[in-house]
């Protein structure tokens, strides 16, 4: 589906129609407002299985993403100490809002071949030249968010990463899970 902002211009960012519900469920969670030391793990742990210089985890309000897991290989020790200007980015910014509004996978082995994610803020900004992300679908059905890794370097993640990212967003479903069975 096409859609168009009030100039008649055609939306680069999809139109998320559950962002009331997951920023609710988020809530719910406990998600998606501060650094959480499982998720920081976990990225780190993404990023060495994967062999790229940058994983996150994050959480996707109605507003706005939220990074509760950050691994860049530049500033290993960023997690708990990166600022709210590495956590925080509007709706408009990076592939994770169109990893959520699809609710499926999205490889971009070079962000350049394709127009429209290479006018993407973050290409300039973070470097970003190659992407691969998986939502994290909850029990209930909700994308609450996506894992994903980043890369100045073009990647051929091919099918291999495509399956890699996808096993890795269950590994991080079940961390969400285990942490509502938690409390």
């Amino acid at each position: 589906m096409t859609t168009f902002d009030e100039s008649g211009y055609r939306r680069l960012t999809p139109v998320d129609t559950h962002g009331a519900e997951r920023a609710a469920r988020l809530q719910e969670l406990g998600l998606g407002e501060r650094p959480e030391p499982e998720f920081e793990e976990f990225a780190k742990r993404v990023a060495k299985t994967l062999g790229v210089p940058n994983a996150m985890v994050n959480f996707i309000s109605a507003t706005q993403q939220y990074v509760g897991g950050l691994y860049s290989q530049a500033m290993p020790d960023e997690g708990a100490s990166a600022g709210p200007e590495m956590r925080t980015a509007p709706l408009d910014t990076g592939y994770c809002p169109h990893v959520i509004a699809r609710g499926i996978a999205l490889v971009l082995e070079d962000v350049c071949d394709y127009p429209r994610f290479a006018g993407n803020d973050i290409v300039d900004r973070m470097n970003v030249r190659s992407y691969l992300g998986a939502p994290l679908i909850d029990r209930t059905g909700t994308a609450l968010g996506t894992l994903c890794v980043i890369d100045s370097e073009v990647r051929p993640w091919g099918r291999d990463g495509l399956h890699a990212i996808k096993s890795l967003a269950s590994e991080g479903v079940e961390l969400i899970h285990s942490r509502e069975r938690q409390g």
